[in-house]
């Protein structure tokens, strides 16, 4: 495979992703593997590294990197494989022999290996969630209802449909229950949002392969694709687990496209804002679904009026300075163009302002 391939090119592009949003653990790991798959030809003949080399899609779209690593990281939270646990504490030997111990548990353990290359990555993750915050602030001050109904594409295990649970501090602005078990303060940067007392009429998801956060086995698979550089993560996670135990988030098995004209066919109560919202989902979404959705949600706003506006609130990753854009627009008024209202840190450790 030469350096250039479509491959080697996501790998590369994943490493770098991961250096610039402070997970060099995670860098190293995807590096060693495609090395050692490119480097060796007893690993890259496995019928691992044949799925990997010989990517039948679009490796970066895909996320075949983080698929592949998903799977050696469940094998140390496991404890399956026992000589991973200081490479994924970071200690600098490992690191350094990183190809060495990728290659011996994939020797070890190619079978459990390949399940993990089946189905994209499921990174649900509530510290995103403070951006939706944050843009149903600007919406309100723009003068929208502050009763929000949410529709979210891509929901996973619905983490972020239980964001009327969690508290927010941004950048001094406060939302949500105080004692609230789940508490979001990043660090801001730039001015903060506008204050509003927003509220959550009701959320509701979709993913074409839901997870349930309540079976142990599923949520064991959530926390395989967290990023091991970012502890918090996993209390969040428990956290999340915890809640959905008490009431489970509401998420529909079927497709984005579908789930949208459903839910924009639904009447709307009067006074409410209704939004399609996601993060880090848009890259999974098919061409075909992604024109239905587009071609939905400007013909619903065409017909969206002041007391039953329309609004679109997204999080994605911008592979060229490796963060998270939030957009938004709203009908009527501001469906014409995508408004950026900032940047943000892949998991929620800072947002940058950049609202009026």
């Amino acid at each position: 495979m030469t350096n250039d391939s479509p491959v080697r090119e996501a790998f590369a592009n994943q490493v770098e992703y991961c250096t610039a949003n402070d997970a060099p653990i995670t860098g190293r790991v995807v590096e060693a593997i495609i090395n050692v798959l490119d480097d060796s030809d007893k690993f890259g003949n496995s019928v691992f590294g044949r799925r990997v080399l010989e990517w039948f899609g679009q490796p970066l779209a895909d996320a075949l990197p983080l698929r592949s690593a998903a799977g050696f990281h469940a094998l140390h939270l496991s404890g399956e494989e026992p000589a991973l646990a200081p490479l994924y504490a970071g200690e600098a030997t490992a690191m350094a022999a990183a190809e060495r111990l990728i290659g011996e548990a994939l020797q070890k353990h190619e079978a459990k290996l390949l399940v993990w290359l089946d189905s994209p990555p499921q990174t649900n993750e509530a510290g995103r969630s403070a951006n939706f915050v944050a843009a149903m602030l600007w919406l309100a001050d723009r003068g929208l209802p502050t009763r929000f109904v949410l529709n979210e594409i891509g929901s996973s295990a619905g983490i972020n449909l239980m964001i009327d649970r969690y508290h927010y501090d941004l950048g001094g602005v406060r939302v949500g229950p105080e004692h609230a078990a789940m508490q979001f303060k990043p660090e801001w940067r730039g001015n903060p949002p506008p204050a509003a007392d927003i509220n959550i009429a009701s959320a509701k998801g979709c993913d074409v392969a839901p997870v349930d956060l309540t079976d142990p086995v599923q949520a064991m698979r959530l926390k395989a694709y967290i990023w091991p550089e970012h502890i918090v993560r996993f209390a969040r996670m428990d956290a999340a687990i915890a809640a959905a135990r008490e009431s489970a988030p509401v998420i529909e098995r079927i497709d984005a496209a579908d789930f949208v004209d459903t839910q924009l066919a639904q009447p709307q109560i009067m006074g409410t804002t209704r939004v399609l919202m996601h993060s880090i989902v848009w890259q999974y979404v098919s061409e075909a679904s992604q024109q239905r959705i587009e071609q939905a949600m400007a013909a619903a706003g065409a017909k969206a009026t002041k007391k039953h506006p329309l609004a679109w609130i997204k999080v994605e990753s911008n592979r060229g300075n490796f963060r998270h854009e939030l957009r938004v627009k709203y009908w009527p008024g501001g469906g014409k163009d995508w408004t950026l209202l900032g940047t943000s840190h892949a998991h929620g450790a800072w947002l940058e302002w950049q609202g009026r």
